[in-house]
């Protein structure tokens, strides 16, 4: 199988652009349960220019009509192609879309011989009773026989040798359930998502969940005096210790039920915006599998028991003799427990704004960071080869219009880049070096921005530069060159003198890829032909006023020169963002969990807080009338929770210094941890705590001392 990308599909002088096709064999519904509507699941895909459309596209196409046997004309193709089937809709969670599948058949590389392309994706599927690690085993039996040649008349040497000069080449088997969560593997039709972030983020809502759990516990704890004479009167009554048990966690596991049902309220009304906030596409479904409600229950249950457990083992420990001479509420003041758990709460919040303030950081660097060229005002053209013949002729129409700069063709364009080639340097046959090769015109290297530090750019002047080259300063690192006028590069395999490429410039390193990678060599050939064979893009850079009438006179221009196709293009700066969305959704899921933790923290502090003044307004009262001012008495009752936080401090940096720096490996290009995150966050933790007890101590505090003294 083998995604297309965008593709022009027309039906009746009507065009539209689909995202989603891909190329299959006949055997694709053998592999895969995707339930055919119309046609015969049998003959599916089983000659040339056969398609079978998503039950959506096909609606979309042709409405309530029949579309077995309908025409269309896909891409460039002048023979047209017949509908054979409707098959449903593929599910979002597939690792693949498609809303259109051809026959595999039709593409002229389907008899291709070759084994060393590695263009499509091939499934296997194994024999009942069988492993796959048995089939995996037999694979590199497969690559010396079928690929060993091919890499001796390809690169010049021999497989082992290859290997041996660290180019990897190989296949093995991957499991179809696998293929999401694996990140390590490229892949065609969707970025995989990365397991280690299911596994951050869970942690974390199972932290934001004791945190909760902890504000149950410590509340429940701090008031327990108000129960006292109920668990005294009880036990007098003849009700044993296992009874009060039962019933404190019995109201426990209550509390934790009515919530689930409010959360699960709120989950269904706020899931559309939070879909919205994150770009993703997820649903409640409850009833979508049996297992689903009883483990919510089950959940509700366990974090029931976690947070009512302490509190009825502490509550129905309370003799009535105790109760009855008042030395329970005394014992209330000793409250380690409860700052040891406010330190955990503060320690979990602190660990989440700092960081938060890591990614936002990380992120603002990679969209700011110098990339080598010039990213802004340029819209990259697709499908440029549908100019044919036009080419030459479109180009000079587009520098007619007054807001473009210029213009550039090409067969790569920064993260876009897919053509990998090996290379000899002359005089160093037995060696071969893999480079990013880039077929462009004389004006890409201007269009873009990027800059020579040695030498010359391809110019008209120079006949013989059909057969020079540029390459980048990674690549003159790695292979080691001293002097320009002695390098010369050369394919493996091929012969004779026209075939060497000279190297008659150095071009400053740009960042061609995410910046999760290391710079790797670049090399540029320069391709001046009218058609644009294989130069499938076109460059505009264009002048930032009136964006929208300079791309629509564009766009005007490309119809006029392609019978009316529909223009695709993109912006080159959002295509370098788009590179780093996962971590823009994962900074934004990290501000939501932090609010939730601060918030829910905060809300425990208050209620510690509120009891606190409460146990001391007699206190107050005694302060305030030896004249103590409001000042005074803020700073003996916040100077506690503020020494709380500073520890939490303590103990969240150094954690988060280790995880942080875990997750910055992910890139090669990265923020140094400096002192500032870990500031910033103790910082906010302060503010927030600060403020959370200001009301309720401050209040306390402008209370006239006769009151005060008057209370109890």
């Amino acid at each position: 199988m083998k995604g297309r990308g965008p593709t022009i599909v027309e039906y009746n002088n009507q065009t539209f652009t689909e995202e989603h096709l891909v190329e299959a064999d006949s055997s694709f519904f053998n592999f895969f349960s995707i339930p055919i509507l119309k046609g015969d699941p049998k003959n599916l895909l089983n000659s040339p220019r056969k398609l079978v459309l998503a039950e959506s596209t096909a609606k979309r196409l042709f409405g309530d009509e029949n579309p077995i046997d309908k025409i269309l004309k896909i891409g460039e193709d002048t023979v047209r192609y017949t509908v054979g089937g409707v098959m449903a809709d593929i599910p979002g969670n597939s690792h693949f879309e498609a809303n259109i599948i051809s026959s595999f058949m039709t593409n002229p590389k389907s008899n291709d011989p070759t084994w060393i392309r590695n263009s499509f994706s091939t499934y296997l599927l194994i024999k009942l009773n069988s492993s796959y690690e048995t089939v995996d085993e037999k694979i590199p039996e497969l690559l010396i026989k079928y690929v060993g040649p091919e890499d001796q008349q390809f690169l010049g040497i021999s497989i082992n040798d290859s290997v041996a000069q660290g180019n990897k080449y190989g296949y093995y088997l991957q499991n179809l359930t696998d293929i999401h969560l694996d990140p390590s593997i490229q892949q065609e039709f969707k970025e995989a998502g990365n397991p280690k972030y299911l596994k951050i983020f869970g942690s974390i809502a199972i932290l934001i969940v004791l945190i909760a759990a902890i504000n149950f516990m410590n509340l429940s704890t701090a008031q327990s005096s108000r129960r006292a004479k109920e668990v005294g009167i009880k036990k007098i009554g003849g009700s044993s210790r296992g009874m009060l048990i039962t019933q404190f966690l019995s109201e426990s596991f209550i509390l934790s039920f009515i919530s689930l049902i409010f959360a699960l309220i709120f989950i269904k009304i706020t899931l559309p915006y939070f879909n919205n906030l994150l770009g993703a596409n997820l649903t409640l479904n409850l009833f979508t599998n049996w297992y689903t409600i009883p483990v919510l229950i089950l959940f509700s249950m366990v974090v029931g028991f976690l947070a009512g457990s302490y509190p009825a083992l502490f509550l129905s420990s309370f003799s009535p003799y105790e109760v009855l001479k008042g030395s329970v509420k005394n014992s209330l003041q000793n409250g380690r427990l409860r700052r040891a758990l406010v330190v955990f709460q503060f320690t979990v919040s602190i660990l989440l704004i700092v960081g938060t303030i890591v990614m936002y950081r990380q992120i603002r660097y990679m969209l700011n960071k110098d990339l080598g060229f010039n990213k802004e005002q340029l819209i990259v053209i697709n499908k440029a080869e549908a100019l044919g013949t036009k080419a030459k002729s479109f180009k000079e129409s587009l520098r007619g219009i007054p807001g473009v700069i210029n213009i550039a063709s090409s067969t790569d364009v920064p993260g876009r880049n897919n053509y990998n080639d090996a290379y000899n340097l002359e005089g160093r046959k037995d060696e071969t070096f893999l480079m990013e090769t880039n077929w462009i015109d004389y004006d890409y290297l201007e269009t873009y921005g990027m800059t020579l530090v040695s030498g010359r750019s391809f110019n008209e002047s120079f006949t013989t530069d059909q057969q020079a080259c540029l390459i980048n300063e990674t690549a003159v690192k790695n292979f080691g060159i001293t002097d320009l006028e002695k390098a010369r590069f050369m394919r493996p395999g091929d012969s004779g003198r026209e075939n060497y490429l000279q190297v008659i410039g150095v071009v400053k390193n740009f960042n061609f890829e995410s910046l999760r990678n290391q710079i790797g060599s670049y090399l540029f050939c320069l391709n001046t032909d009218n058609v644009l064979c294989g130069m499938r893009y076109l460059t505009v850079k264009i002048s930032a006023n009136n964006y929208s009438k300079t791309i629509s006179e564009i766009e005007n221009k490309w119809k006029e020169f392609t019978a009316n196709k529909p223009l695709e293009y993109y912006f080159v700066d959002e295509d370098f963002e788009q590179m780093y969305i996962q971590e823009k959704q994962n900074a934004r899921m990290a501000v939501i969990f932090s609010i939730l933790a601060i918030f829910i923290a905060s809300l425990g502090l208050f209620g510690l807080t509120s009891f606190m003044v409460e146990q001391r307004t007699r206190e107050i009262g005694i302060r305030k009338a030896m004249g103590s001012s409001i000042t005074g008495i803020y700073i003996i009752m916040s100077k506690e929770v503020i020494i709380l936080v500073s520890i939490s401090a303590l103990i969240a940096c150094p954690v988060i210094y280790y995880i942080a720096g875990k997750w910055l490996e992910n890139f090669y290009y990265k923020i140094n941890l400096g002192a500032f995150n870990f500031i910033a966050g103790l910082a906010i933790a302060l503010g927030i705590a600060t403020l959370t007890i200001s009301y309720r101590i401050l209040r306390a505090a402008r209370v006239n001392p006769a009151q005060s003294l008057k209370y109890e």
